[in-house]
């Protein structure tokens, strides 16, 4: 099989069934949407957004560190897997001592706004320590199906976590409210705790979600041995912590801005702009999913394809082909945007359309970046990795700091998209000095400025006309479809 084939068909099955997973997931944001004011669904933001931050911690980026010693030569498979779980395990314990006593104080730390107790707050905590710490003993399992070449068992049982926290989000928010307003049999029952319109079964659904999949991974948890290797943890913790780093200055550009906003803004606005700009950003997911997919099947291609002689030139191909790909993506959403903001269903969101195109531009920058990244994983000067999201992330804190209190969530925003391109730009210049990768910079370059600009003119200059949008977006997919026909012919040759 050629590499070409071999990189695209890990590529489409990952895709497969991460846009399979992220469709069922994208049905709860217009269930949330619908079923809960911008105010609650602010606390939903935020407290998935500090989750965001400790599922980072927990997993200690032993992820990446797993397939890169997995891949080295002479490596005992066996005990890098060994070793990353039980890392991953011990700080999850750890986690799970130093938090459970304290939930008090953590709630009086993150509450936001003025109009929810601080003890709901306290039960919130504890369902998120419970879905962190099964999520974290999921991590390895996970990543060793893909290591093992099987995309479908893990878009299945990533898919089923999906199906079970979108089931569980039906049956609170509008079964039993249908049931109990039709006085079905055992309705008396279910009045003695049912709550309705609580955002605690929001979280509570993802518990039992969690809880199935660490359940659907018994057979990779039961290959697991309680040996560990010190010499090779050390190294492998050598490794990895830089990149725990990286990913957490990643979480904090994902994520910090929600938390800011809640704790920068006024309390009488916090909730209700956390929860517009939240929803709207949700928007974005189009071209996220597409982003996410292709780093689960091009992070153990990389890594598996680093010894040919030839990778260097199938990097800066596929880079070629994805930046080409996501313009077209950018293009798309903003071109159709007038049908998709109905997917967050109440109006009282759509007031922060704005935040969709630099979002959008940002998750290109974003993209690259992980393509970029390759240079510093493979040859083991990870370090760099640390810089770079550092920088990205110290941005992303300072110009929110400075910014929000002046332009609420249009400064997170456009901050989210000056981070990423920021960290893009130092990831190629630290790149080719260290690591050279001859990418076609100067065509990646006017594909992403065309797009920017078509879709300046799609969404400001001709206020978002879904027939003049598409046709820039059919415009722009022609001329690339024109400058790429040679490549295009050898590659379907072949």
């Amino acid at each position: 099989m050629s590499t070409a084939k071999k990189f695209a068909g890990q590529t489409a099955l990952y895709g497969v069934t991460t846009i399979a997973q992220r469709l069922l997931a994208s049905l709860l944001t217009p269930i949330y949407t619908s079923a809960y004011k911008p105010s609650v669904y602010g606390i939903f933001t935020t407290m998935f957004s500090y989750a965001a931050l400790l599922n980072a911690v927990l997993s200690f980026g032993m992820e990446t560190t797993f397939f890169r010693y997995l891949n080295k030569e002479g490596a005992n498979k066996r005990q890098v897997y060994n070793n990353g779980f039980w890392v991953v395990f011990v700080l999850s314990v750890v986690f799970l001592l130093f938090s459970v006593p304290f939930t008090h104080v953590i709630a009086g730390f993150i509450k936001i706004g003025k109009d929810t107790p601080q003890a709901e707050f306290q039960t919130f905590i504890k369902y998120f320590i419970a879905i962190l710490v099964l999520d974290a003993w999921c991590t390895i399992p996970f990543a060793k199906l893909r290591a093992d070449g099987r995309p479908i068992k893990y878009g299945s049982i990533k898919i089923v976590n999906i199906v079970v926290m979108l089931g569980l989000n039906l049956v609170f928010i509008w079964g039993l409210p249908f049931w109990l307003k039709h006085e079905l049999a055992g309705s008396d029952w279910i009045r003695q705790w049912f709550v309705p319109g609580w955002i605690g079964y929001v979280f509570l659904s993802n518990v039992v979600a969690s809880l199935v999949t660490l359940v659907l991974l018994l057979p990779q948890l039961l290959q697991l041995q309680i040996k560990f290797d010190k010499a090779m943890f050390a190294e492998m913790l050598l490794y990895s912590w830089p990149i725990l780093v990286a990913n957490l200055s990643y979480i904090i550009n994902e994520n910090l801005d929600k938390l800011l906003l809640g704790k920068l803004l006024p309390a009488n606005i916090s909730e209700h702009d956390v929860g517009v700009y939240s929803g709207c950003a949700k928007i974005s997911i189009f071209l996220s999913i597409f982003v996410q997919a292709f780093r689960l099947g091009a992070e153990p291609f990389f890594f598996s394809h680093a010894k040919n002689k030839n990778s260097g030139q199938t990097y800066a191909r596929i880079m070629d082909y994805f930046v080409i790909t996501v313009c077209i993506i950018f293009l798309g959403v903003i071109a159709n945007i007038e049908i998709l903001k109905y997917y967050v269903r109440n109006r009282t969101y759509w007031v922060g359309l704005d935040v969709v195109p630099p979002l959008l531009f940002g998750y290109i920058s974003l993209g690259v970046y992980m393509n970029l990244s390759v240079w510093y994983k493979l040859s083991d000067q990870t370090k760099y990795g640390l810089y770079i999201s550092g920088i990205g992330a110290l941005l992303t804190i300072v110009l929110n700091v400075i910014f929000i209190p002046k332009y609420s969530y249009m400064a997170s925003a456009w901050v989210s998209f000056a981070a990423y391109t920021g960290m893009m730009i130092m990831s190629y210049i630290w790149g080719q000095k260290n690591y050279p990768i001859p990418y076609n910079l100067k065509k990646n370059l006017v594909y992403i400025l065309t797009s920017a600009l078509l879709v300046y003119l799609s969404f400001y200059v001709f206020q978002r006309n879904i027939f003049i949008g598409n046709g820039l977006l059919i415009l722009f997919g022609l001329g690339a479809l024109y400058n790429e026909r040679n490549e295009l012919k050898a590659i379907f040759n072949r």
